[in-house]
Parts: C-alpha cells; sequence; structure tokens
C-alpha cells in the first residue's frame, strides 16, 4: 500500500532531508547534500524564497516504509515576471516504483491545482536560480557543485505520467589539453581594445564583497531576463546566496567587467568542491565531515563556471570571451586541468558558441517538464 504524508518545516524534515542517502547508497557518483544548507533551503524563516513565494512537501510510504519524496511550489515571483500561472515540483527521489511516483506526482498535482495554478513544471528546488532539471545522459558520471543529480528511471516516470519537454540546457566540459590556444590568444586583443572603450576586467573585491555583491545583483536581474525559464531574484534572495557562495569562493576565479565604475557582466567559477562532499557522509560536517572538507580542498582539480552574464548593450564586444580565458589561465595557474560551463540555455546561441570557440563540448543535457493541468 502507497500514503502519501503532508509534512511541514520542521516536522520530519530530516526524513525528507536524509531520503536521498539511503536511495544513493551503493551509487558511487552520488554526492550528498549538506544537511546544515538543505535544512536552511527548506527553512522558512531562514530561506528569503519564502518572502514571495511558498511550498508544500510531501513524504511518500510504501508499506509503511519510506518510498519518496517532492515539494509542490508556488513561485509568486515567476509568476509576476512570466504572467504565467505556472506552478512547478521539486526535490523529487523515489525508489523504482512507477506507482509511488505516480502518487508523488498526484499530490504535487493537486496542490497547484488549488492554487489556481494550470501547469506545472519541474523539478526545480525550489526555482531555476537553485539545482534544477534532470540530466537525461551521462548517468556514470558525478555532479558538480551545485549540480543536480538523479536516477535514470526518472525521466520515464515523468514522461509515463504526461510531461513532455519544455526546454533542454547544455553542460559543457572542457579540459586543459583541449582548450583552443587560438581562442586564448585572440581575447588578449579583445581585452585591449575594451580598454580604449572604457571597460575592464578584474576579480571581485572580497574586502568590499557586499557593495560587489549588490551591483551584480542588478546585472543578474538584467542580463537574463529574455531567458526562458529565468526568474528575478530579490535583492535578499540574492544576498543570501552570495553569502552561501563566498565560502568557497575563490576571488581569482570570480570576475567583473566594469565600465565607468558600473558593473556590466560577471561570471562566478568555483572549484569542484564536490570531489570533496562526496566524502562527507550523509552531508553531515560533524563529527568528522568538517576536517575531510578542509584537509581534501587541495585534491580538488576541476571547477565549474556557475554563472556568467553581460548586460545589453554590452555584448557582442568580446567581455564573454574574456570571461572565459582569463577563468582558463587562471584555473591551470592553480593546478586546475578540467571544467564544466552549466547550464546554457539549448537556444542561447552567442553562450553556446562562445563556448564553442574553445572546444568545450556537450556532455550533459538537462530538462525541464511540463504539463497541463
Amino acid at each position: 500500500m502507497i500514503t502519501i504524508e503532508k509534512i511541514t518545516f520542521p516536522h520530519k524534515i530530516k526524513d525528507f532531508i536524509d531520503f536521498p542517502h539511503d536511495l544513493y547508497e551503493s551509487d558511487q557518483n552520488y554526492v550528498p547534500e549538506l544537511y546544515v544548507a538543505q535544512k536552511d533551503l527548506l527553512n522558512p524563516k531562514k530561506n528569503p524564497f519564502f518572502e514571495h513565494s511558498k511550498m508544500q512537501l510531501f513524504l511518500a510510504y510504501k508499506d509503511g516504509k519510506l518510498a519518496g519524496r517532492i515539494a509542490a511550489i508556488r513561485n509568486n515571483s515567476h509568476i509576476d515576471f512570466t504572467g504565467n500561472k505556472e506552478g512547478f515540483f521539486g526535490f523529487f527521489e523515489s525508489i523504482e516504483d512507477y506507482e509511488v511516483a505516480k502518487n508523488l506526482f498526484d499530490a504535487a498535482k493537486e496542490w497547484v491545482k488549488q492554487e489556481g495554478l494550470t501547469s506545472i513544471i519541474g523539478p526545480t528546488s525550489p526555482s531555476t536560480n537553485e539545482i534544477f532539471g534532470w540530466h537525461i545522459d551521462a548517468y556514470n558520471l558525478p555532479p558538480m557543485m551545485a549540480m543536480g543529480y538523479n536516477k535514470p528511471y526518472y525521466p520515464k516516470f515523468v514522461e509515463k505520467y504526461g510531461f513532455a519537454k519544455k526546454v533542454d540546457f547544455y553542460a559543457y566540459y572542457v579540459t586543459s589539453d583541449k582548450i583552443s590556444e587560438k581562442a586564448l590568444r585572440v581575447s588578449d586583443a579583445f581585452e585591449n581594445r575594451l580598454k580604449t572603450k572604457g571597460i575592464t576586467i578584474r576579480p571581485v573585491n572580497m574586502k568590499n564583497f557586499k557593495e560587489e555583491a549588490e551591483k551584480a545583483h542588478y546585472v543578474f536581474n538584467k542580463a537574463w531576463d529574455k531567458n526562458l525559464g529565468f526568474v528575478p531574484m530579490t535583492k535578499n534572495e540574492f544576498m543570501h546566496l552570495c553569502n552561501d557562495m563566498k565560502q568557497i569562493m575563490d576571488p581569482d576565479l570570480c570576475l567583473v567587467a566594469e565600465a565607468e565604475g558600473k558593473i556590466v557582466g560577471f561570471s562566478f567559477s568555483f572549484p569542484d568542491i564536490n570531489q570533496v562532499l562526496k566524502d562527507v557522509k550523509r552531508g553531515r560536517l560533524l563529527p568528522t565531515g568538517i576536517f575531510k572538507l578542509l584537509f581534501n580542498r587541495k585534491k580538488i582539480n576541476k571547477a565549474r563556471v556557475v554563472v556568467l552574464g553581460v548586460i545589453e548593450g554590452y555584448r557582442k564586444l568580446g567581455i564573454e570571451a574574456c570571461f572565459y580565458a582569463k577563468t582558463i589561465k587562471t584555473g591551470r595557474d592553480k593546478g586546475l586541468y578540467a571544467a564544466e560551463a552549466s547550464l546554457i540555455l539549448e537556444t542561447n546561441e552567442m553562450m553556446n558558441q562562445a563556448l564553442i570557440n574553445i572546444n568545450a563540448e556537450v556532455y550533459k543535457t538537462y530538462r525541464l517538464y511540463q504539463l497541463a493541468l
């Protein structure tokens, strides 16, 4: 027998967070999310997402044993920005049993319908500004930092239920020995030309981090506003995210483009902390996880380009190429031999071409699904 239980924070939140650890226990590519980070993400009193939106968590049980989880989400920022009355599902995990998945989708769908919304999109956990999409290939590869990882049967389950593709996003991968040296040389010429236009590229100033982040917030909401799936972030949301990322930030890999004192673009890349987190049992930093995190960071040899954007009016000037080139050169100096750039909207021709130009290749495809209600 399958039963669905509606839970409210903090009741059974530990079960909700810990379920994936048991589900993926024998999967060598699985990387546990940090428990404290997941708890904060789901806490209405700590996550600024809940200042404007809401979600309902559900647990599934089969014959009395925990078998799955899901969240139904009303994102009012998305509704206000797009004008579309769309709901979302996220945080989905399930044993390999379609009836369990079906019951979870049913619960999320009914909650979204009760909110007066006309379709449901997912997975977003809880929005496209956090982990979103399921990869539909490359199941033999681990996820990089802040990227999703899922069972290969999830796409099959969601399609069987009636969901269809909404949009795909690409993850590109490039190693230091395959990078186009010509593209790197050209970027030097681009940077010199930018200087003649009063545009400079520099690392983030960590001593003035709050002001830098506030300026980057404006760029974030302007640079991606025409991209499908984009949801603007409030200042509180963006600052909350930046303060979290600050803990693992290498300022040499986080760059801003500045024109007359105004930030017009930024590129934030991070060491792939997942190479360490995979050994932090059940996502607990205590009692020993914190030591693995501290002592094994020197073993990290990959990076992820998490976000890169330039506001309209400053695109096609070579800023994007300079961001990639400077990140690659700095990464090499720091012993990073490979990088992932993700997630790139499949229709974003400029960004896709910029990555192809440096010999990066698509190695994973992530998909969002949609169902009309």
